[in-house]
């Protein structure tokens, strides 16, 4: 079983590719989880926001995390993003997750309805208690509504299964407290793509990327630069990507730069699904010149 210690490196957020249809595109995921394992990925994580998971029905999110499972055969963790309203529909998706084969499952708090902490620790102590599968809470306040403090991380880091945390506020200092507070209990990585060497500084074990699904060899260079003792070697390329990195944390809609980069590369990604936006020609125009500044196309 997937501990807290296998939790680490660039774990590239995948796309759930569609046809132009906006149908699921299996092959094209299955030859995206390919590229993502050879360019020496840590893990893959599905049917998380850059999956599209709002727009995917509960048999679409099994097939997407069953398909990404088989393609990996075990080389790197797949962690399934269930997260859910309910506690009751997350752990329907969290036990879909179990059976398809995936090491963990990543979930943000539950959304739409204004909880208090104790009902955020409820919902995460019923999910670490009936699933039996490790759990990664994914603190993203920006989209949820909720905001997991570091004093409720801690509570939460606490319960038998949870095994790390992916730390998507844009607050940095609240990730240097949740890992002086936590960071012996847990993995704790960052979310967001422009806070990666930071991050590592501050004592994160990695990211859960956006830009590693596009480009995950550049950002797994980052991280071993960094390991290897190499500060100034990971610093000047992770500002060598920044420039991509703010387009895909683009807002609203995220996922249509990524999609975007990964059609010019020739990789699987296609459209996003309604009503997620379309990027405009000034936005297509400003991906390509980043790749282009890469020396990608």
């Amino acid at each position: 079983m997937m501990r807290s210690d296998d939790l680490k490196g660039v774990i590239p957020a995948i796309v759930t590719p569609f046809h132009d249809d906006r149908e699921l595109d299996r092959d094209g995921l299955k030859r995206l989880t390919r590229f993502l394992l050879d360019s020496g990925a840590h893990g893959i994580m599905t049917t998380g926001g850059n999956g599209e998971f709002p727009h995917l029905s509960r048999e679409e999110k099994r097939i997407v995390t069953e398909t990404v499972v088989n393609e990996t055969k075990g080389k790197v963790p797949v962690i399934a993003g269930t997260a859910a309203c309910s506690t009751r529909e997350t752990l329907l998706l969290s036990m879909d997750a179990k059976e398809v084969g995936a090491d963990a499952v990543i979930v943000t708090p539950p959304y739409f309805y204004r909880l208090p902490d104790d009902s955020l620790f409820e919902h995460y102590r019923r999910i670490t208690e009936d699933l039996g599968l490790p759990v990664v809470p994914y603190n993203n306040p920006l989209y949820t509504g909720h905001n997991l403090n570091p004093d409720l991380i801690d509570r939460i880091a606490g319960l038998k299964g949870v095994i790390g945390l992916k730390q998507s506020n844009a607050d940095l200092g609240q990730l240097v407290e949740s890992i002086r507070k936590s960071g012996e209990k847990i993995s704790i990585c960052t979310g967001i793509d422009s806070q990666f060497y930071p991050s590592l500084c501050a004592g994160a074990k990695g990211i859960f990327s956006t830009a590693a699904c596009v480009i995950p060899e550049p950002m797994v260079r980052i991280y071993e630069h960094f390991q290897a003792g190499n500060g100034e070697e990971a610093f000047a390329l992770h500002t060598r990507i920044q420039e991509l990195n703010t387009l895909f944390e683009y807002d609203p809609g995220y996922v249509a730069p990524c999609k975007e980069a990964l059609s010019l590369l020739g990789l699987p990604g296609g459209p996003v699904r309604d009503p997620l936006p379309k990027l405009n020609a000034e936005e297509q125009k400003a991906v390509r010149g980043a790749l282009e500044k890469l020396d990608l196309l």
